[in-house]
């Protein structure tokens, strides 16, 4: 990344220090575990566990690697979560060293400084309520590792969905009013980019965790399986929709020209991550198109050796590397920082009727082209069915 940067007209772009970056992306993976499990579990998992055709041994198994893994979950935000903070540190006034900002008393003065001139609260307080509710998030997931606890992970998972979501979005709270509509509009694009794009991640990451399980579900386990990835393709097309509406006000808002893309440092690291992003909707038209029509068929013809394999081998595989491509892009969000507006000298974005007439327009066509792609799936698996049959 850092060559590829350096190969573009650069000037007014600023390479994010080391630290900066594994600060960022471990914060945003905490993110993925606690908001993207929870909320995968609430809509996904819990459900299929409470089906009356689901067999009790394969419901207690994935309840508790479940339970398990949003512990671990819990560990990881609350980690991410302090050097997040550290970060933050380090970055503001005149800022300092990373090392120094590690320090549990520099910290507590900063959540405890003054506001600034003209701001309505202080950065620190916003910093200070933030973090309160990440550890109380992190604590009730913590908790799962305890034998006892875990007995109750279908109300801690969905009672912890909204602390989590909390986490990031009381992070956004500005400390001074915002200027105009735009700013406002930055802001609620700003969040829903970023929840549901840790919801898609963190919700393939705890599904590959659960197919690790096949070895101990029962032969009918395919019908479960079945039903969860159909429930998360729901999920994920939904969250699909939200990135890519809210990624494109947040690219108008920055890349002024098609060409920026390549000839600022903001519109590389941007261009590689529209890359990744491009392959993990390809590998979701994958799962739609071709597995899910299959797990569809095997299921209407009762054939469970081939509904299995389909549900806990294939789609298993094509899902690692929509991780993969997920981890990619949280790697390259610390480089995505400035504007390639500012590197390439253009005019500052200003919304109008004419803008906001173009983006009803754009919203409306992906809701008509996701529609259409949830029944052309629907239609083909309908035609597998009745060519088996």
């Amino acid at each position: 990344m850092h060559h590829v940067l350096s190969a573009a007209t650069t000037a007014g772009y600023t390479m994010p220090q080391v630290w900066r970056v594994l600060t960022k992306a471990g914060y945003f993976i905490g993110l993925s575990g606690a908001i993207g499990a929870t909320v995968t579990y609430a809509t996904t998992v819990r459900p299929a566990l409470r089906a009356p055709q689901t067999a009790g041994q394969d419901a207690e198994v994935l309840r508790r690697r479940s339970a398990t893994y949003l512990a671990w979950a819990g560990l990881v935000l609350l980690a991410a979560g302090y050097f997040q903070l550290a970060a933050r540190l380090a970055r503001a006034g005149k800022g300092m060293p990373f090392g120094d900002a590690l320090a549990p008393d520099r910290i507590w003065d900063y959540l405890h400084a003054p506001a600034a001139k003209g701001a309505w609260v202080a950065q620190g307080t916003v910093h200070l309520v933030q973090n309160a509710v990440l550890a109380v998030t992190a604590a009730a997931l913590i908790a799962l590792f305890v034998p006892a606890v875990r007995r109750h992970t279908d109300t801690i998972a969905p009672t912890a969905l909204p602390l989590s979501l909390a986490v990031t979005l009381i992070a956004a709270v500005p400390a001074t009013k915002p200027a105009d509509l735009d700013k406002w509009l930055d802001l609620a694009f700003d969040q829903t980019h970023i929840v549901s794009g840790v919801v898609w991640l963190g919700g393939l990451a705890l599904l590959v965790a659960l197919a690790g399980t096949r070895g101990r579900l029962g032969d009918g386990a395919g019908l479960l399986w079945a039903d969860m990835w159909r429930r998360f393709s729901l999920v994920a097309m939904v969250c699909v929709g939200a990135v890519t509406i809210s990624g494109l006000w947040l690219s108008w808002k920055h890349v002024g020209a098609i060409s920026q893309l390549w000839t600022t440092g903001y519109g590389i690291a941007l261009l590689v991550k529209i890359l990744l992003v491009a392959g993990l909707v390809a590998a979701g038209a994958f799962n739609q198109f071709w597995l899910m029509p299959r797990i569809t068929r095997a299921r209407l013809a009762d054939d469970s050796s081939s509904l299995l394999h389909l549900t806990l081998r294939h789609f298993p595989k094509v899902v690692w590397g929509e991780v993969a491509l997920g981890v990619a892009v949280l790697v390259v969000m610390p480089f995505i920082a400035g504007s390639a507006r500012t590197e390439a000298g253009s005019a500052k974005a200003v919304s109008s009727g004419s803008v906001f007439a173009a983006g009803a327009a754009l919203v409306l066509a992906l809701a008509v082209s996701l529609y259409a792609t949830a029944k052309a799936s629907d239609a083909l698996s309908r035609r597998l069915a009745v060519a088996a049959a």
